[in-house]
């Protein structure tokens, strides 16, 4: 039966039309065709005292979790337009990570080779993930002059001149870079904000995001203010400020994917209003609270950028419209920032630790302690003496085992003369013992039912001991 032809219909009856259904397919060719196009996230808590509305441009939306997704494939597309990149040939770059991500994504799909050169201040996370998809990662020294042999970009044009059929990026010249951001970036948010944007806040590294950001929407609107946050270390700052290179201001830094010792070639300043420093320790300690109170996790730039705006937020105004560029996921610092012994060792933490809560004591006391050897009247009167509840019990070989008060009320019923058996007989497990910077939050979880105190060992190795009422007051004040 043709299903074309009309059909004959009872006199009287109605008529039923059966529309045709057409379904359309949205399937992405490959990788690649996902980059771009990320959201635009209305930050509500940590700027609520910020006067206009807070934007977060969530770059890390793309699939290598990074605003570098964009320029990387842009590097590549020209490089082969312009014959620089031939079938089967090699990537070169020296890169923190995220544009070495980028880069590896486009060889995938595109059959290149990568080679990478980083820095050893680089996370191991970023170092493996660009391993996982297939690069060649070499680890250079963080702490040398950029024209140093040695160092991570003299390297990687080394490389490029010694391997037949290979391509070196160089980002930080490399103009396809911003070249990205002003066909991408920038008109995306020009279209997200409906062109309502007045603030762009922008970690400044390559200056290719910020530059070729800025480059499209002063275009739009001139009278949007750029704004790039930089980090103590950096030359940046003060070379827009007085187009001097002071290799004097540069000294190193903990903060990753932004700030230079030099000024790469993507930059042009005159599209840029403003520069602004924040310390390592400010960036970090921001980037955790953007997990913690805004639910994004991000990397250690999107803390600095939201760090910068809050320093600069006595000029905004009610009507603004601020978007912060958030380049990449906190995946890549998970052994880092979101690390509470990383973050403590470097002073970045501000929590109490066993060591907060052993120097903030009003009376300072010897550790308390009973030989094996000794009874559990011994005990008692030690407990009596110095109104405590917990002892460790040592020998010549250290802590070997624990006294209680509430132990031993238990054993006091089953066994009334217990007051002349000898501490070994009755000892319990040895209370644990934890590094001196233990956090609080730590302490609290190995102390129980079970487990009254817990002791550290200081720079000096002398024991103290923590109870569950230390915990408590600490807690408390």
């Amino acid at each position: 039966m043709n299903p074309e032809a009309p059909r004959s219909i009872r006199p009287g009856a109605i008529p039923y039309l059966c529309p045709r259904i057409y379904i359309i397919m949205d399937i992405k060719q490959n990788i690649l065709e996902t980059i771009g196009n990320t959201p635009l996230i209305k930050l509500n808590k940590i700027t609520k005292q910020l006067p206009g509305t807070i934007l977060a441009k969530v770059d890390y939306f793309n699939p290598g979790n990074s605003i570098k997704d964009r320029m990387a494939l842009k590097m590549v597309e020209v490089a082969e337009k312009e014959g620089k990149l031939k079938p089967g040939g090699t990537i070169i770059e020296c890169t923190s990570g995220n544009t070495g991500m980028g880069l590896a994504l486009a060889a995938c799909v595109k059959g290149y080779k990568c080679i990478f050169t980083t820095t050893d201040k680089q996370s191991k996370e970023k170092m493996d993930i660009l391993k996982a998809v297939g690069a060649e990662v070499i680890v250079c020294p963080t702490n040398v002059e950029p024209d140093d042999p040695r160092s991570y970009y003299s390297v990687a044009r080394r490389l490029a001149a010694e391997i037949p059929n290979s391509f070196h990026c160089n980002q930080y010249d490399n103009l396809a870079n911003r070249l990205a951001h002003y066909e991408t970036t920038g008109p995306e948010i020009w279209e997200q904000t409906g062109g309502k944007i007045t603030h762009l806040v922008c970690t400044a590294g390559t200056g290719g995001t910020v530059t070729g950001t800025a480059m499209y929407l002063k275009e739009k609107n001139p009278n949007i203010k750029i704004w790039a946050i930089d980090v103590y270390g950096s030359l940046l700052t003060k070379y827009f400020n007085t187009g001097e290179i002071d290799m004097n201001e540069v000294h190193p830094y903990i903060s990753e994917g932004f700030g230079e010792d030099f000024v790469p070639g993507n930059y042009d300043m005159s599209v840029i209003d403003h520069f602004e420093q924040v310390t390592d320790k400010d960036g970090a300690v921001m980037a955790r609270r953007l997990a913690k109170e805004e639910g994004l996790f991000c990397g250690y730039s999107a803390g600095s950028c939201l760090q910068g705006l809050l320093q600069l937020g006595s000029q905004l105004t009610k009507d603004d419209v601020v978007v912060c560029i958030f380049h990449d996921h906190g995946s890549r610092y998970v052994a880092k920032i979101y690390n509470d012994q990383w973050m403590m060792e470097r002073g970045f933490l501000d929590v109490k630790t066993f060591r907060d809560i052993v120097n903030g004591r009003s009376v300072k006391q010897k550790l308390v302690t009973i030989q094996p050897a000794g009874t559990v009247s011994d005990a008692v009167e030690l407990m009596k003496k110095y109104d405590i509840e917990h002892i460790p019990v040592m020998n010549g070989n250290g802590i070997i085992g624990a006294i209680s008060e509430s132990g031993l009320f238990n054993k006091v019923f089953s066994n009334p003369d217990i007051k002349t058996a000898t501490i070994e007989s009755v000892m319990e497990q040895p209370f644990p013992v934890v590094d001196f910077n233990t956090p609080l939050e730590k302490l609290r979880s190995l102390i129980n039912k079970d487990n009254g105190a817990v002791l550290g060992k200081d720079d000096a190795g002398n024991y103290h001991i923590v109870t569950k009422y230390d915990v408590i007051q600490a807690l408390g004040s």
